[in-house]
């Protein structure tokens, strides 16, 4: 078996998913279940005898350790975080509890458990953490993409934890020989998103008629991966990437914010007309976010080179099945829009009040 932390989120559901479609190796999926964990992201895993899902917290080193002792994976695959930016601003603890303090009690586990293996296991073993672009900073408008080498200069709480949690797994390898392997991915989209984030927010407030907030000017950069992309990318580091080493996984598709948003807007107004017209009408500019970094994009150039991989999605193509997705799905989403998620939103946004361009 393989054990996932996170997996009950939007991409380690995806990945779990994915990983049993293609695979008769079992998955141990634990996760705490906060408010962007959701067991319904896999309902159709609930008579699956190859999928075991346990409630629970990555800092509970006594959970962690029977689980390990319990179901002895040969890998494990590390999703578990907090990663919502605005989130952080507003309350920086709970990111460095579980990014950090959840990534080390989860090292130490890992760390004891693989050094009590015989010579085979313990050669197999894996511990893939997975993170994000965010860790580099940010990127001027022509400056070259981020490779693995990039200085890491986070700028926020979520970013300066997660780049915290990626030396930590570093350093588990250069000290202790712990067999690690990190990717640093580009912005997600798709299937089970929690409509906090952007295109599902979109998508979400389009539908309902609500104002669609766009930071700032709306020219903040970002490189978009489909969500099963990056899975499978994972699955190729996990497979046969090297040891100690980092890699980066990017879409190949920059785009600005405000793009992507009447990208979703034109996909809407064709799948699903709104009599009140062309939802572009309702794109409002908020208050800018503290720290908001203007540009991420990614070179991922090693995984291709050293691994063969490369995003089997467009763009185009990917926020078309994204936004078809949601339009077939409002069960889940009206099950998401709990009076928690409502009550944050409001006290994100109440603040930011409409502005205009510049």
């Amino acid at each position: 078996m393989i054990l996932v932390t996170g997996g009950a989120g939007f991409i380690g559901s995806n990945f779990v998913l994915d990983w049993l479609r293609q695979s008769t190796e079992g998955v141990v999926n634990v996760d705490k279940l906060t408010y962007a964990g959701n067991l319904q992201n896999l309902a159709s895993l609930q008579d699956d005898p190859l999928h075991v899902f346990s409630r629970s917290d990555i800092c509970d080193r006594a959970t962690i350790d029977r689980l390990l002792q319990e179901h002895k994976p040969r890998a494990i695959v590390h999703f578990a975080a907090e990663s919502h930016v605005d989130r952080s601003i507003l309350g920086p603890e709970e990111f460095v509890r579980t990014n950090i303090i959840g990534t080390f009690t989860l090292l130490e586990a890992a760390r004891a458990y693989w050094q009590g293996l015989d010579a085979a296991a313990k050669a197999t073993f894996r511990f893939l953490h997975v993170s994000t672009d965010e860790v580099y900073g940010s990127l001027g408008m022509k400056d070259p993409a981020f490779t693995e080498s990039h200085p890491y200069q986070p700028n926020s709480p979520y970013s300066a934890s997660k780049a915290s949690s990626d030396h930590l797994v570093r350093s588990y390898f250069h000290t202790y020989g712990l067999p690690v392997l990190t990717t640093n991915c580009s912005n997600n989209y798709g299937p089970f998103q929690f409509p906090e984030k952007l295109i599902p927010l979109i998508i979400a407030n389009a539908l309902a008629g609500k104002p669609l907030p766009v930071y700032g000017d709306g020219l903040n950069v970002r490189d978009w991966l489909y969500v099963s992309d990056h899975c499978s990318a994972i699955r190729r580091v996990l497979e046969a990437g090297r040891l100690g080493e980092t890699y980066n996984v990017g879409g190949n598709s920059e785009k600005p914010n405000i793009e992507i948003v009447r990208q979703v807007c034109g996909l809407l107004d064709d799948l699903r007309p709104d009599a009140g017209g062309p939802r572009e009408r309702l794109i409002t500019y908020v208050k800018d976010r503290p720290g908001h970094d203007r540009r991420y994009a990614i070179d991922a150039g090693r995984i291709g080179s050293e691994l063969g991989w490369q995003p089997a999605e467009t763009f185009e193509s990917g926020i078309r099945r994204t936004v078809a997705w949601y339009l077939d799905n409002q069960d889940w989403v009206a099950a998401v829009q709990s009076g928690a998620y409502r009550e944050w939103l409001e006290r994100n946004y109440s603040n930011r009040a409409p502005g205009s361009l510049n």
